[in-house]
């Protein structure tokens, strides 16, 4: 994800990093190509004139701007959504941390207190990936004990399993009386919502905006802005490429932009930010049970996750 200071207003008309124009210029040049043919023949096709003119086209472009709206409203409350379930897995795993430090029978310094860090940890880290689809090993074996870890190997559902062992540490934690019956059920409780929180994240991540509706707003964007030319020609002439790549940049890119946020987990420049809040929970659990952390330097102008 890529997060920048307010711009000057001049500026900010020459982004290019964080922008979708990169991923849209061929796009925009091949109908540039385009309108310039078209205006060097007179708005004609095999020799028959397209008898158009902009009427239609400004009210067809309202209609086609207030889908294009409902569109990126659809993707954004998808991506809001991501932000605010990996907002409260930061809110819980906080909230069993502190629970394991101050609730358990433990203390501080206790490898048992380590190991119920640790399993948030590699919850959070299996969590990303899983929903990244990448390898979770480099991180799975850093914050797991290596049986446990080398188990997780082939299973699909990692952030499952690890929340099944620190199940496991409650319960083992009530046998040897370290906790009662009523901190059980408050790390019960948590656990339900980190099931919540996983549930979430899969739904969106498996579930995309349908697919046949994604294909006609495509298609309508492109016939669109491909028959722009022919009602403009006559009545603009030579700027009516000009025209034509300010009206497609509009359109194409509310398109793209919605494409890009509609998966909010991905690695797309405009995507959440993963990689950084995983890290956020993994120092701020590493401070609550005060170990050692590594800080990372921090670049106010420009992040890339």
């Amino acid at each position: 994800m890529i997060q920048r200071k307010n711009e000057n207003w001049f500026r900010l008309l020459f982004v290019w990093r964080g922008s979708v124009l990169p991923q849209i210029l061929p796009r925009l040049t091949l109908l540039f190509i385009l309108s310039v043919v078209i205006v060097f023949f007179n708005g004609e096709l095999f020799s028959h004139k397209v008898p158009l003119n902009p009427a239609p086209f400004t009210l067809f472009g309202i209609a086609l701007a207030l889908f294009l709206g409902f569109r990126n409203n659809a993707s954004y409350d998808r991506f809001w959504e991501g932000r605010k379930l990996w907002g409260a897995l930061l809110n819980d795993t906080r909230s069993l941390a502190r629970k394991c430090i101050t609730m358990s029978g433990y203390s501080i310094d206790d490898k048992e207190t380590t190991l119920f860090i640790n399993y948030l940890i590699a919850f959070t880290y299996a969590l990303k990936h899983q929903l990244r689809y990448t390898d979770a090993s480099a991180d799975m074996h850093q914050w797991l004990p290596e049986e446990f870890a080398n188990s997780l190997e082939d299973v699909k559902y990692k952030p499952i399993i690890i929340m099944k062992a620190m199940g496991q540490w409650v319960q083992t934690a009530r046998e040897e009386k370290k906790i009662d019956s009523i901190v059980q059920v408050s790390f019960d409780e948590s656990f339900s919502r980190l099931s919540d929180i996983v549930g979430g994240c899969e739904r969106l991540a498996s579930t995309p905006i349908p697919y046949t509706y994604k294909v006609m707003l495509h298609r309508t964007v492109y016939l669109y802005c491909l028959l722009v030319p022919f009602g403009f020609v006559d009545s603009l002439g030579w700027m009516t490429p000009i025209v034509t790549i300010f009206i497609a940049y509009t359109f194409v890119a509310l398109e793209a932009i919605a494409d890009e946020i509609e998966i909010p987990f991905g690695t797309q420049p405009n995507d959440l930010a993963l990689n950084a809040m995983s890290k956020t929970i993994e120092t701020s659990l590493l401070e609550m049970a005060e170990r050692p952390i590594t800080p990372e330097p921090a670049n106010d102008s420009l992040f890339i996750d």
